[in-house]
């Protein structure tokens, strides 16, 4: 270090031992000091003498007094009520006062053949409204404990919520009907000093987790669905594929929580207002389809005047059920329950309901085995629209064997000459008596059948539990392969009849290439009609067994229609006709659909050298 560094730390050193120095305290000043200190710690003994003293004389005290009684809260114990009939089980608990479990008797889940059918159990479900007291305490009803009440009804059953006098109470009043319908209501006696003064309505909380019952977990997500109606028969519902929430401020008659098969409704006297909806998928393994909740209003009469009430419907989606409850009642009060069972858009809806319906009930009343009944179905659905395909068939077969002579009109008018190509081949069809557009009518006649079935079978509760030779269950998939690996499309199964369907598929599509004629240049489209069936085999390897047995033997029947068409019509007797047609028509006026034809396709030309006339000024 250099000298001006030495002299700076020497300066410090004379400053801090002179401030010492100057700051030390007299001898006086420690003598106060430890006089201080002295007091203060005779102080601190005393107080801690005092202590010991007190704790002392507590302890004798304790040891002289008797011993205190611990006093614990006591619940009273649960208790549950059962009402019953032929078809459905509630069981009932004082807990909350609602129904803590529903068992439909009829039914049996997917894999269990001895214990019945559970929509829900007392965890999966939760059922109470909010109160509001005289001196605004906020209780819930599923947090309270009722009473049960005897009742002179057996179909009865009466759970009571006590008021704070003995002549004061609020009842939950069940009626179990002779089906599947349940009333309930809600009957306050002397609630005027118990309750808020100002009430004219209860809020209402509902929600209840929808357990797996079928073993195609894809379908039963597929159908199991939050709906609700409006008072005026306006259907809603939430989205089935994806969490869904959704506010309704208009009035609601019923909310229905639905699976594929089974259904919780809950119907209003009057209606449900304000209402929100939730519904929220579940996951794969948590045994669980969707959770469903609302949060709604009704309304409510202090009085007890006017009850507060409500039906129940917990059973199947079986169409005429449900349908039933709106005979001989009035359309503005029909609650069109049946619309919980999806039949398709409106027009294979309507043909689900005018023929498919009554046609399965007619067969099945006859005590046929489903199977039969499915085949006398597609024999009949055969039958019915085999005149138009008939007719699809011939115009196929006359376009076959005027293919040489199409392909000399090609040859004639090259690709630039579209349009004229066009004329001459439409030419040729009308001479022959040939009709192109006839090929597609079977096809729309079939196609709201095919897909009224598509829509039918897989809902229709009564192929549930319905076997079929290998298949146990009609209902959903019959898997004869498992390799426990997920595939994509097409999962991780293989099923029996949808297997045979692809492979009768393929017979069918080859069969209908070798009858018709096609271009040799488009060979794509052969590959793609060869792709179809096997498309199909990723499509309905999950769908119901009934569905693919359907399309099976309805795909056997067209084979065999086909093949028969194909022995009855002579390829040399229809071109003899063809070439007789033309001899007739050709000193013919042309058929007014011709004649406008032709007066398009000239507009055509005419409009096509007009915008080759202006590019070309443009250049």
């Amino acid at each position: 270090m250099d000298k001006n560094t030495w002299i700076g730390f020497l300066l410090i050193a004379a400053i801090i031992v002179g401030f010492t120095m100057l700051n030390r305290p007299s001898k006086e000043e420690l003598a106060e000091r430890q006089r201080q200190q002295d007091s203060i710690a005779l102080v601190q003994a005393s107080i801690a003498e005092a202590m010991r003293l007190t704790d002392s004389i507590t302890a004798a005290e304790e040891a002289q007094a008797p011993a205190a009684v611990e006093v614990k809260e006591t619940k009273p114990e649960e208790q549950w009520v059962t009402l019953q009939n032929e078809h459905l089980r509630l069981t009932l608990s004082t807990y909350g006062g609602a129904i803590q479990r529903a068992e439909l008797l009829d039914y049996h889940a997917s894999g269990d053949s001895i214990n019945p059918l559970c929509l829900f159990r007392a965890d999966e479900a939760s059922f109470g409204f909010t109160l509001v007291t005289i001196n605004n305490r906020i209780l819930q009803t599923s947090q309270l404990v009722f009473t049960p009440v005897q009742s002179e009804a057996a179909n009865k059953a009466i759970l009571r919520l006590p008021g704070n006098t003995e002549d004061a109470w609020l009842d939950f009043v069940y009626e179990l009907s002779e089906d599947y319908m349940v009333r309930f209501e809600l009957v306050p006696h002397n609630m005027q000093n118990e309750l808020a003064q100002n009430i004219n309505s209860l809020e209402l909380q509902w929600r209840q987790l929808i357990p797996q019952q079928e073993q195609g977990r894809k379908f039963e997500e597929r159908y199991a669905q939050l709906q609700y109606m409006l008072v005026g028969g306006e259907m809603e519902k939430l989205s089935e594929s994806k969490d869904d929430s959704q506010k309704e401020s208009a009035r609601v008659k019923w909310i229905g929580y639905k699976d594929q098969f089974f259904s919780t409704v809950l119907i209003a006297d009057d209606a449900f207002t304000s209402s929100q909806f939730n519904s929220t998928l579940q996951s794969k393994y948590s045994g669980y389809i969707k959770e469903y909740a609302t949060h709604t209003s009704v309304p409510f009469d202090l009085t007890g005047k006017t009850p507060t009430g409500f039906r129940w419907y917990m059973g199947p989606n079986h169409y005429h059920t449900l349908k039933a409850y709106d005979a001989g009642v009035e359309k503005e009060n029909r609650l069109y329950l049946n619309k919980l069972v999806p039949l398709g858009w409106k027009i294979v809806s309507w043909i689900n309901t005018a023929l498919v319906i009554p046609m399965f009930d007619l067969f099945t009343s006859w005590g046929l085995h489903i199977g039969i009944v499915i085949l006398l179905m597609t024999i009949v659905i055969k039958l019915i629209i085999l005149p138009f395909v008939f007719v699809s068939y011939k115009s196929s077969a006359k376009m076959r064997v005027l293919r040489p002579q199409i392909d000399e009109i090609n040859a004639k008018y090259p690709a630039e000459k579209m349009q004229e190509r066009q004329q001459a081949t439409m030419q040729l069809y009308q001479q022959a008596g040939v009709s192109p557009m006839s090929g597609c009518l079977p096809l729309l006649f079939q196609f709201p059948v095919l897909m009224a079935m598509f829509w039918f079978l897989p809902t229709a509760i009564e192929l549930r539990g319905k076997s079929l030779l290998w298949a146990d269950d009609l209902s959903t998939y019959d898997a004869v392969f498992h390799w426990g690996v997920n595939i994509p499309l097409l999962g991780d199964h293989l099923s029996l009849f949808c297997l045979l369907m692809t492979i009768c598929n393929f017979g069918y599509t080859y069969i209908t290439m070798q009858s018709q004629a096609t271009d040799p240049n488009m060979k794509f489209m052969k590959y793609m009609m060869y792709a179809m069936p096997l498309m199909f085999l990723f499509i309905f390897n999950d769908y119901a067994a009934g569905l693919s047995y359907y399309y099976l033997v309805s795909l056997f029947l067209t084979i065999l229609q086909t093949m028969i068409f194909r022995w009855t019509l002579n390829d040399e007797k229809m071109l003899k006709e063809m070439e007789e047609n033309k001899k007739k028509k050709a000193g013919k006026q042309k058929s007014r659909w011709m004649q406008r034809m032709e007066e398009m396709q000239r507009e055509q030309q005419k409009l096509a050298r007009e915008q080759a006339k202006a590019a070309y000024k443009r250049r």
